[in-house]
């Protein structure tokens, strides 16, 4: 993929990043792109969200938007049916690597934020917690020991919140540590996440576009950053947005603008209203 404009291929499914694609810092989705998705949706496409967030932070937007199809939330650790709730796919950190993440975050003085039963768990409040409050409208669980809530716990994934610099710092560090056995990537960059190695969004797109019975050349992938990349590599045609870190840019079919300046209704006009 080279960054230029995508190939001309019949789009019959479109999967949506929300933070930093759908969705700027005021956390809506503007005039404009919703009216693209409804156009969109006027001609049968269907579309899809495929996100770092949890279940319930993700399915406000799906009814906005009016999407029925299953959701992929936590990177692809989980796919939901809003229809009925069923996990169609589940892939949880093991209690052991979910520990051993805390402990190492822990001794470098780091943030850290366990979650299981769509519900995130961490040890004290703080302006790192309120930022994860913030963004994704959720309230965390405070628990005296993350150890022990979640001794023989799986847990959904792990989150570390630094500052941006220090969490790129902790993010080549975790995978260092972990190698294999977990999946580490960054969303925010405030954001560090730490899941079960088979987990990624483009494993997760496969598994929704199946369902749906759509062949993953006719899936068209929207997203913003380091851990888009797995969903633009899986889907026939990847746009990346404007604001995305420049290897993603490079690797994309496509580079729209930014989230403040509707990238998402550009991908849309551009090759699936056209």
């Amino acid at each position: 993929m080279s960054g230029r404009d995508a190939p001309n291929r019949s789009v019959k499914l479109v999967a949506f990043d929300v933070d930093g694609t759908l969705v700027g810092s005021d956390l809506r989705v503007s005039p404009r792109v919703r009216e693209a998705v409804a156009a969109m949706r006027a001609r049968g496409v269907l579309g899809t969200l495929v996100t770092g967030r949890m279940y319930r932070a993700a399915l406000p937007y799906a009814r906005v938007l009016e999407f029925e199809t299953p959701i992929v939330c936590y990177q692809g650790a989980a796919v939901i049916d809003p229809r009925s709730g069923d996990r169609i796919l589940d892939l949880p950190l093991s209690s052991g690597l979910a520990r051993e993440v805390v402990g190492r975050a822990q001794r470098d003085g780091l943030h850290v934020q366990l979650y299981a039963d769509d519900r995130y768990y961490c040890e004290e409040r703080n302006a790192y917690s309120a930022l994860y409050a913030g963004v994704s409208g959720v309230e965390p669980l405070v628990v005296t020991s993350l150890h022990a809530a979640f001794a023989g716990r799986d847990a959904t994934k792990a989150v570390i919140i630094a500052e941006p610099q220090v969490a790129a710092e902790c993010h080549l560090r975790m995978q260092l540590a972990l190698g294999d056995r977990a999946y580490v990537t960054r969303s925010l960059p405030e954001f560090v996440e730490v899941m079960n190695p088979l987990v990624d969004k483009g494993r997760a797109l496969r598994v929704v576009a199946e369902r749906l019975g759509v062949p993953i050349e006719a899936v068209m992938a929207i997203g913003d950053s380091w851990n888009d990349a797995p969903l633009l590599h899986a889907a026939g045609i990847g746009v990346a947005m404007g604001s995305a870190p420049q290897d993603l840019r490079d690797s994309a079919d496509a580079v729209v603008a930014d989230v403040e300046h509707d990238g998402v209704a550009e991908a849309l006009e551009r090759y699936v209203l056209r």
